[in-house]
């Protein structure tokens, strides 16, 4: 299976440049590292296809030191879905290169 949804709480990163996050669950990263191992690109990030609410757009996870990938989730697509800090989000994910 390469296409996945889950929900979980938007974050903002606490150094600079106001990133926002959706952390992936725990199973689903695993699943990921299982599905794209020899196939990912610079730092372990996976390209995919990510849809919240009815925004769809192309980008990469990346691993954390915590075994979990991170969903960055940008200005446009939270200003779009109306989106807040620490509230669950819907998140369907399409890994891009299987």
């Amino acid at each position: 299976m390469s296409s996945f949804q889950f929900s979980a709480p938007l974050w903002q990163y606490p150094g600079e440049g106001s990133w926002y996050f959706v952390t992936v669950p725990e199973e689903i990263s695993d699943d990921i590292a299982d599905l794209t191992a020899g196939l990912r690109k610079g730092f372990g990030s996976v390209r995919v296809t990510a849809t919240i609410g009815s925004t769809t757009w192309q980008t990469s996870v990346f691993p954390s030191k915590s075994g979990t990938y991170l969903l960055p989730v940008k200005k446009p697509v939270r200003t779009a879905e109306h989106l807040t800090e620490g509230v669950p989000v819907e998140t369907q994910l399409q890994l891009a290169d299987l």
